[in-house]
């Protein structure tokens, strides 16, 4: 399930991957506009015009998020499933369009009906439609169909049947959707009325959901127009202070993140970089300043919380408060800036020009404090819990596995003896791999045969659980793993 949740959020990277286009072209396009929206003359007509394209993107999320999962969760990452996606969102939107429906029905659709089914086309359909088309895709892109029919097998037989599916799933939604629109609208509407409390409870719970990839469906909840939030939305409407959008409000559920990802994240760096081993200090040093780097400047965090989440889940625990506490800081205080992408350094001087931003100086002070907080919070606990953040692992021979070199640098024929070795394609549900390590899930531990994968000159297999195999590679891991999963 783990598993799983991780690979959907893994997925949603792609498709999040287009947003800064959108939010480039509407921060270039306030930087020659100004503050004001309208105004005559070449420069004004350049800045809206930017503005609207960029709007183009940002307006149609859902629909990047239908076709980019479908795309992303696929077996080969193959267009066909791209385009299951996309035809599963237009049925199913179709279907559920409010005119089509009243149609249907024969009636006026009530007041809670009307507002549910005219915000249908949000990110949850999206993640919705992309995750079941992909599911259709993985199970049919290799069926064969009888002579007739052949020329719509395999690939060209997902379209069709999503097509037929979908319309299904917009059946559902007819009667279902009401109803977990107004638990949502619930939800929301009682986050919002707790002002800057709850905007430190959307930022607690949205880093404790990062291990299973489920922040995003919480992060539509407030960032998209899935319950009248629209946070990030309202924030870069073309339309400024005269669109939906609030002075003062609209933000509070971006800002908090500035501090957190720009500077907190860095110092927490800095400070397991300073904990490690002195003999591992150049190896966490490289992964480290990296981290740091992209953390700061793009906002992308996971390299650095997946560094520490598991092995330390304490603090990983303090890092969901302290997002927390700078969510409600900044919330308090009003020192707004906004995000397309990630709270990083690029949307930080893109949103300055955007009108609903406010006190940013204010918002980089507190996020050079906040680095030194975590540097010292994150110092302070690794020594004193002897946590074992990267660098500080107990002694287990890693240089040794990096050190091993395949007997046999044909790695087709390696990776075709380990595969026999664990039972053959139909016994592999996943193949992943670390530094040295492959990393498979089979089904059955007991058609795994040690003896013959270490015969393709391995150094050795290491089994944690009846469903778990590791096998030591050495750093040729990867084409090892690679001509696996196209045997695959």
């Amino acid at each position: 399930m783990m598993k799983s949740l991780q690979r959907l959020g893994r997925a949603l990277m792609l498709p999040v991957a287009a947003l800064p286009a959108g939010g480039l072209l509407i921060g270039i396009g306030y930087a020659i506009l100004g503050p004001d929206w309208g105004g005559e003359g070449v420069l004004a007509t350049i800045g809206t015009f930017l503005i609207l394209a960029g709007g183009g993107i940002l307006d149609y999320i859902p629909v990047l998020f239908a076709v980019g999962l479908a795309f992303g969760l696929s077996k080969d990452n193959n267009g066909a499933a791209a385009l299951a996606g996309l035809v599963g969102w237009l049925v199913v939107t179709n279907i559920l369009d409010p005119g089509n429906l009243e149609w249907l029905w024969g009636r006026e659709l009530t007041v809670i009906e009307a507002a549910a089914f005219g915000r249908v086309e949000n990110a949850f359909v999206g993640i919705l439609v992309g995750c079941l088309a992909a599911f259709l895709y993985n199970r049919l892109y290799q069926k064969e169909l009888p002579a007739a029919l052949s020329f719509f097998s395999g690939r060209r037989m997902v379209p069709i049947v999503a097509a037929a599916v979908m319309s299904g799933l917009g059946l559902i939604l007819m009667f279902i959707w009401p109803v977990i629109f107004g638990a949502l609208v619930t939800f929301g509407e009682w986050i919002a009325g707790l002002g800057a409390f709850g905007a430190a409870l959307y930022g607690f719970f949205n880093r404790l959901l990062i291990p299973t990839g489920l922040h995003h469906a919480l992060n539509a909840v407030f960032w998209f127009d899935l319950v009248g939030i629209n946070d990030l939305g309202n924030f870069w409407n073309p339309a400024g202070l005269d669109g939906p959008g609030v002075y003062g409000v609209t933000g509070m559920y971006m800002a908090g993140f500035f501090p957190i990802m720009m500077f907190g994240l860095p110092g927490a760096c800095l400070a397991m970089y300073r904990n490690a081993k002195d003999k591992n200090k150049k190896i966490v040093y490289g992964l480290m300043s990296a981290a740091a780097l992209t953390a700061f400047v793009t906002g992308v965090t996971e390299p650095v919380e997946f560094s520490f989440m598991f092995v330390a889940p304490f603090l990983y625990l303090v890092h969901a408060v302290l997002t927390a506490i700078s969510m409600f800081i900044v919330a308090t205080f009003q020192w707004f800036a906004g995000f397309t992408f990630s709270a990083g350094l690029i949307d930080f001087v893109l949103s300055t020009r955007v009108p609903f931003a406010m006190g940013q100086g204010w918002l980089l002070l507190f996020g050079v404090f906040y680095f030194f907080l975590y540097f010292f919070l994150f110092n302070f606990l690794i020594k004193k819990f002897n946590l074992k953040t990267p660098g500080r692992e107990d002694d287990q021979d890693v240089e040794a596995e990096k050190a091993v070199v395949l007997t046999n640098e044909n790695y087709a024929e390696v990776a075709g003896i380990i595969l026999e070795g664990l039972g053959g394609k139909d016994n592999v549900t996943s193949v992943d791999y670390c530094s040295t390590r492959l990393r498979v899930e089979v089904k059955d531990y007991l058609q795994v045969d040690e003896k013959k994968i270490k015969s393709a000159g391995v150094a050795g297999v290491i089994r944690p659980s009846k469903t778990s195999v590791q096998v030591i590679v050495g750093t040729k891991v990867q084409f090892v793993a690679d001509e696996i999963q196209k045997m695959l």
